[in-house]
């Protein structure tokens, strides 16, 4: 399948025409060739060295099997709490992840939340963005990095034990300080869209799903510590600004603790799909089709990752309208066999 083709499916898959699911399988080649790359010295070089940070991707990418409608992507990455930084705080960087050096002891003291086209994160997250698109060549499509606004990026400030005592002791600064960031997401969202719209057709990010235009995951990590009420007085209302502003969004359900949010988000029109993410350790996803039958009933697309033995049952149970599969594979004859049963299933 070529890449017009893949990106046909997930219009048919966006709209909801799609006649099998969206199955986009990741697998290690058969045959790989990995050539020597110097590692920077510190754990944070790796992530801010911008041609090792390309030259490792495309490595990567060139030693990895994309099957069925996966399509090869690099997202530029900081980490999630990347907006915050770009607002004011600093990051710590691991091995695997970053995290935020929360700063926001009092808010009246905050200082200004605006964006700020000198910040160093910023200017870094652009570079990133802007050398993988001349690299990419066609090769891979570059993603808008991963922007987690609202009461997420207040967490990157203020810290999540602190946050949550904010939403009773100051629950309108809370408010206004939400609307300030947001308008800071805008604005590097925009920027970044620009940047990639210019050589690259439509956009992806850290979920991996394709779409023709101004499409990004919305999400609300911070809503595990609340109330079904705080989350429709705080997250709910911003959410739907982002929903106005992008042109469609697949919101990112994760953990046990979010769960309790599901009945207002499935009733939000503008929302077109819900990820589950169980977390680590959970349930299977086979083990969750009574929440993604409530998913499916609210008219939303799905997007979950699967392990290969969860195709079965999921295809079995399921509608594959609207249904977006994703699986790493230990092997391409896994990815082969997955995609074998499904074209035997819906044929």
């Amino acid at each position: 399948m070529d890449i017009q083709e893949k990106k046909q499916m997930y219009i048919d898959t966006w709209n909801m025409t799609n006649k099998r699911p969206l199955l986009s399988l990741i697998a290690p080649k058969d045959k790989q060739v990995w050539r020597k790359i110097s590692n920077p010295a510190s754990v944070r070089e790796r992530w801010i060295n911008t041609s090792y940070v390309i030259a490792h991707a495309r490595m990567c990418i060139e030693n990895t099997c994309y099957g069925g409608d996966a399509i090869p992507m690099f997202n530029p990455n900081l980490g999630p709490d990347i907006l915050g930084a770009i607002i004011g705080c600093e990051l710590e960087f691991g091995e695997s992840t970053s995290w935020a050096r929360h700063y926001v002891t009092d808010w009246e003291q905050a200082g200004k939340i605006a964006f700020d086209s000198s910040n160093w994160y910023w200017l870094k997250i652009k570079e990133i963005t802007e050398k993988a698109l001349e690299d990419s060549r066609g090769d891979y499509l570059v993603g808008i990095t991963d922007l987690h606004a609202g009461l997420d990026a207040l967490v990157s400030l203020r810290g999540p034990e602190a946050l949550c005592t904010d939403l009773l002791d100051c629950p309108e600064t809370v408010k206004e300080s939400i609307w300030k960031v947001f308008e800071v997401f805008k604005e590097v969202y925009d920027r970044l869209y620009s940047i990639i719209a210019a050589r690259q057709e439509g956009t992806v990010n850290w979920m991996g799903v394709w779409h023709p235009s101004r499409a990004y995951p919305t999400s609300c990590d911070f809503s595990c510590l609340i109330s079904p009420a705080d989350f429709r007085e705080f997250v709910v209302p911003e959410l739907l600004a982002q929903l106005d502003f992008l042109d469609a969004s697949i919101y990112h359900l994760d953990g046990l603790g979010a769960l309790r949010h599901l009945d207002p988000l499935c009733a939000i029109p503008q929302l077109k799909g819900i990820q589950w993410v169980p977390g680590a350790g959970s349930k299977p996803a086979r083990e969750w089709l009574d929440v993604l039958k409530k998913i499916q009933d609210a008219g939303k697309i799905i997007q979950i990752t699967i392990e290969p033995e969860d195709l079965i049952p999921i295809c079995k149970n399921l509608d594959p309208r609207g249904l977006m599969l994703d699986c790493y594979c230990i092997s391409e004859q896994q990815a082969d066999e997955m995609i074998a049963y499904v074209k035997r299933c819906y044929s």
